[in-house]
């Protein structure tokens, strides 16, 4: 039907759970505790992040890292990746004000 989801949507909520587990030990609430001027705000990701705010310019990031960034291509799988990139993207939308 017409509300069926895409076979590979992202899913925010899944992202959500591995960004705690993964990313919010740096990244918590959006901010970075390394570099405090590259959070994961909106502008910060337009301003930052190689390729801009998208989802494909998060994963990339996520995969090879970057700087002080590990690299998490070897730790979590595509789907794990794609998924924190939708998280990010929804909640930098939000603004990180959950």
């Amino acid at each position: 039907g017409k509300n069926a989801m895409p076979a590979l949507a992202a899913d925010v909520e899944a992202g959500e759970t591995i960004f705690n587990a993964n990313c919010a030990a740096c990244h918590a609430g959006g901010q970075n505790v390394i570099m405090p001027e590259k959070t994961l705000e909106k502008e910060a990701l337009d301003k930052y992040l190689a390729g801009g705010r998208n989802s494909a310019a998060i994963v990339t990031q996520v995969t090879n890292g970057k700087n002080a960034m590990p690299a998490f291509g070897g730790r979590l799988d595509d789907a794990d990746i794609e998924n924190v990139a939708a998280y990010v993207m929804a909640a930098s939308e939000a603004g990180w004000d959950e």
